[in-house]
């Protein structure tokens, strides 16, 4: 079975998130989907790049759910989600993926 990277899994569960809470109207399942994902891109993280580093892209998971919620009203919903995944994935490739 083909690894699936952390970068991957941390933007597909913000973008996942967002989509599960949009298209159900349940916000709630929409934090399943995102806090699934973001404990398993945690444990790759911790695998590949050791605790400190998995702690700070936790610490980026979190603030860029956060963080997509003001920037929204700026640019618009989607294109916020969409931000704030490339950017947690451009962290995540950096930090953890490049090295496995």
């Amino acid at each position: 079975m083909a690894k699936v990277p952390a970068a991957a899994v941390a933007a597909g569960g913000l973008v996942g998130g967002y989509g599960v809470a949009r298209w159900t109207k349940k916000r709630q399942l929409g934090g399943v989907v995102l806090a699934a994902a973001g404990a398993t891109a945690a444990q790759q993280w911790r695998r590949q790049a050791g605790g400190k580093a998995a702690g700070a892209l936790t610490v980026a998971y979190v603030a860029a759910f956060a963080g997509s919620h003001p920037l929204a009203k700026k640019v618009g919903a989607w294109p916020s989600v969409l931000g704030v995944a490339g950017a947690v994935a451009l962290a995540s490739w950096a930090v953890a993926d490049r090295r496995a």
